[in-house]
C-alpha cells in the first residue's frame, strides 16, 4: 500500500494523491469538512486526504506515539502534501454506538486509569499544537471521533482540529494579517476543502478569499 505514496512526486498535491489512489483501485468511502476518505481494494485500510490541514502532523504524531496503548488507530503512513495538504493511511475503522463513544470521551476528559497513558500523550501533543499553530482548537469531543479498530477495540481519532470558523473568518476579513501568520505554502489550497457537513461554500466567496490572500502575499513580497 505504501508503494502508492512512494510513487508520488515530491510536489504532489491532494489532487495528485487522490488520483493515484483511485487509479490503484481505492474507492470513495467518506467525506467531511476537511478531507475525503478512500478505502483499499481489500477493505483493510483507508486513506484520508485533505487539501489543507494544519493539525495533520500532530494527529499523526499522536497515532505514532500512542500506538502501544492500542487506543488510537494504526497509522500505516503519513505524508504532508504540497500546499498544506495532508495524507494519512490508517487501518479500516468502524462506527460505534454513540453511548460507547461518549463514555470513552468522558474517560479521556477525566483521565480514568485505563486511558491515563493515552491522555498524557494527547495532552502533551495538543499543548505543542496550541503553542505552535495559529487557530488550533480545543480537543474535539464529537462522538464520531471514537471508532472501532479492525479487532473491535475502541480508538480515539481526529482529536485535534483547526478552528475553522475563526480561521476562515480572519482570512476573509483580514487577509494581510492572516497571510502574516500562516505562510502561503501551508495554505495554498485552503479554499478547496470539502464541506460535506457545513457546506455549501459558493464559488464567488472562495474566489474572493483567494484574491484577497494573493494580494496580501504580493504586498508582503514587495516589502521584502
Amino acid at each position: 500500500m505504501n508503494a502508492i505514496i512512494d510513487s508520488l512526486p515530491a510536489d504532489a498535491t491532494h489532487r495528485d494523491a487522490e488520483r493515484a489512489f483511485r487509479e490503484a483501485g481505492w474507492t470513495p468511502c467518506g467525506e467531511g469538512d476537511w478531507a475525503i476518505a478512500l478505502r483499499s481494494p481489500d477493505g483493510t485500510a483507508a486513506v484520508r486526504i485533505s487539501p489543507f490541514d494544519p493539525v495533520g502532523p500532530y494527529t499523526a504524531a499522536l497515532y505514532r506515539e500512542a500506538a502501544h496503548t492500542r487506543q488510537v488507530p494504526q497509522l500505516f503512513a503519513h505524508r504532508r502534501l504540497a500546499g498544506g495538504g495532508d495524507l494519512q493511511m490508517l487501518e479500516w475503522l468502524n462506527e460505534v454506538d454513540e453511548q460507547d463513544a461518549v463514555r470513552f470521551h468522558t474517560a479521556i476528559a477525566e483521565r480514568e486509569t485505563h486511558v491515563a497513558e493515552l491522555v498524557d500523550i494527547v495532552r502533551r501533543i495538543h499543548a505543542d499544537a496550541v503553542r505552535e499553530l495559529p487557530w488550533c482548537g480545543p480537543l474535539d469531543q464529537n462522538p464520531s471521533n471514537i471508532m472501532r479498530g479492525s479487532d473491535g477495540r475502541l480508538v480515539a481519532c481526529d482529536l485535534y482540529y483547526a478552528d475553522g470558523p475563526d480561521l476562515y473568518a480572519t482570512a476573509g476579513s483580514d487577509p494581510a494579517g492572516f497571510a502574516a501568520r500562516m505562510p502561503e505554502p501551508e495554505r495554498r489550497y485552503m479554499t478547496e476543502i470539502p464541506l460535506a457537513c457545513s457546506g455549501p461554500w459558493d464559488a464567488a466567496s472562495r474566489e474572493a478569499m483567494r484574491k484577497g490572500l494573493a494580494e496580501a502575499d504580493a504586498a508582503a513580497a514587495r516589502r521584502e
